[in-house]
């Protein structure tokens, strides 16, 4: 498919990243590792390993078996409270890895500047306006802003709010990309038309045929509807928790009974609140393993956002792509025609103001 409107609106997106599409894979524990990551690199996305609380060592193999698998670019996700942070960024130092990836929650300027020291380009997650410009001025390379409607840990603030609080007239300095809740084409157009640089979706790649997780835990997004996948919720602030959107199942409760038998025992004073966040998190990274590579989709944890609407069969992940490509090409085609712009001479400025067209 030609493209006439996409290479002009993203273009911010695409010079940044190196890829021919604006188009990111987000960061899945266990899903996202080397063969997911080079394959969408390959089909012209942006693939990203997801650190999690990988060991070192494996994450370093991870590294290379990506590159040995793929020319293109791609980047590391690291997430700040976990346990193995620090020695990730010395990894990601050492590798040379040309993006590294700040999630979970605000990197020190001291991690920025290492892994800018290093050459790696530098993008980080903000879930707020004010700490988005703080990290501009530490030296972050672009952001990326997600709504509560992704998979996983999420905030409370939605994907069209976020979207249209950061781009519309704020963030102006560097790239930001939209994530949560993007499962077509079509929405990937409508961000692009407010601003944003380019689209990172997760939960439609686990359905790739390159995605190694278990065929169950595929066929369980592929049968899931959008209100399947809820957030789930914090019984009492004594033990504070982030909420983790799921497709509710046995997992779910068992998650809701632990998060009460830890509250009884912080409450009691055998435990402290720290000590029971970690218990809850180590629920998660169990949970989710089995589910991932096990295949228990009752008991393991079947984390996915909203967008698991779209995820309704099994496809190489450079269809997936050229599908999300033309769709967004479609949609911004009809935008320029309604706004009386002939096709080719790209989008009329009023979807991006100081966007040059020729």
């Amino acid at each position: 498919m030609e493209l006439h409107y996409l290479p002009k609106v993203w273009k911010q997106g695409t010079d940044f990243l190196g890829t021919r599409y604006a188009i990111l894979c987000g960061a899945m524990t266990w899903v996202s590792e080397s063969h997911l990551v080079s394959a969408i690199s390959n089909a012209g996305g942006f693939g990203v390993i997801a650190g999690g609380n990988m060991p070192p060592e494996m994450l370093a193999e991870e590294i290379r078996k990506t590159r040995a698998k793929t020319d293109f670019p791609f980047g590391v996700n690291m997430i700040t409270v976990a346990p193995n942070f620090r020695s990730h960024i010395g990894v990601v130092v050492r590798e040379k890895v040309p993006f590294a990836i700040f999630a979970g929650s605000i990197p020190s300027g001291k991690d920025i500047e290492q892994v800018k020291a290093a050459g790696a380009k530098v993008l980080c997650f903000a879930p707020v306006l004010a700490l988005a410009k703080r990290l501009i001025k530490q030296g972050v390379d672009a952001l990326i802003i997600e709504g509560n409607e992704a998979g996983g840990h999420i905030g409370p603030v939605a994907t069209s709010v976020l979207a249209q609080e950061f781009l519309l007239n704020h963030i102006t300095e560097i790239p930001v990309f939209v994530a949560g809740g993007i499962g077509t084409g079509e929405m990937i157009a409508q961000y692009l038309a407010l601003g944003a640089a380019g689209a990172q979706l997760g939960t439609r790649f686990v359905v790739a045929e390159e995605c190694i997780a278990h065929p169950r835990f595929k066929e369980a997004f592929i049968r899931a509807h959008a209100r399947d996948a809820m957030p789930t919720t914090q019984f009492d602030p004594s033990l504070p928790t982030i909420p983790v959107r799921a497709i509710v199942n046995e997992g779910t409760q068992d998650f809701n009974r632990l998060q009460l038998e830890l509250l009884t025992k912080v409450k009691s004073g055998e435990m402290t609140k720290e000590e029971g966040q970690v218990k809850l998190e180590e629920f998660w990274v169990g949970a989710l393993r089995r589910a991932v590579i096990d295949g228990d989709i009752e008991h393991g944890s079947l984390m996915a956002g909203q967008s698991v609407a779209f995820a309704k069969k099994i496809q190489p992940v450079a269809e997936i792509i050229e599908e999300l490509v033309a769709g967004a090409e479609r949609n911004l085609a009809e935008m320029a025609k309604g706004n009386g712009s002939e096709v080719g001479n790209g989008l009329p400025p009023a979807f991006r103001p100081g966007l040059p067209i020729n």
